[in-house]
């Protein structure tokens, strides 16, 4: 326990020493949105972006573990989405996704981060609900393999 304790004040305090001395207090990868964020996407681009990046990316998942689809490639598959994704989207929100992505960055950022996070927690979990019943109303064979 207590070593585990002292890696982690090492790691905050190696980081805290480094942003003095350098400078740089970036957002560590925060997602946003808005003028000052990379493509100066707005709240709805956004959200809407985020939304679909979260739809496409779980209905691969749930495509690629199907037991109709091959057995041993769903990594593939979903590794290959998931890098596409983030080829679309880091320009646009930072691409999140996956809401525990969006937390620890803009909770260490803070700021604006911090505001803007209730998008990036709220966006993909509204992308996976309309995946999960697409999928369950649209491609689920209930029938099962002899």
């Amino acid at each position: 326990m207590h070593r585990g304790y002292r890696c982690i004040s090492t790691t905050f305090r190696n980081y805290d020493r480094a942003t003095r001395i350098s400078g740089c207090t970036g957002n560590l990868g925060a997602n946003g949105y808005g003028a000052d964020y990379l493509g100066g996407y707005s709240l709805s681009s956004a959200g809407i972006a985020e939304v679909v990046a979260t739809f496409i990316f779980l209905m691969v998942i749930f495509g690629a573990t199907s037991w109709k689809a091959p057995a041993g490639f769903a990594g593939i598959a979903i590794g290959l989405s998931l890098a596409m994704i983030h080829m679309v989207m880091i320009p646009v929100t930072g691409t999140s996704v996956n809401p525990a992505r969006s937390l620890g960055p803009a909770v260490v950022s803070g700021g604006t981060a911090l505001a803007q996070l209730w998008l990036f927690l709220v966006a993909p979990v509204i992308g996976a609900v309309i995946a999960a019943v697409v999928w369950k109303y649209l491609f689920e064979d209930t029938t099962s393999p002899a």
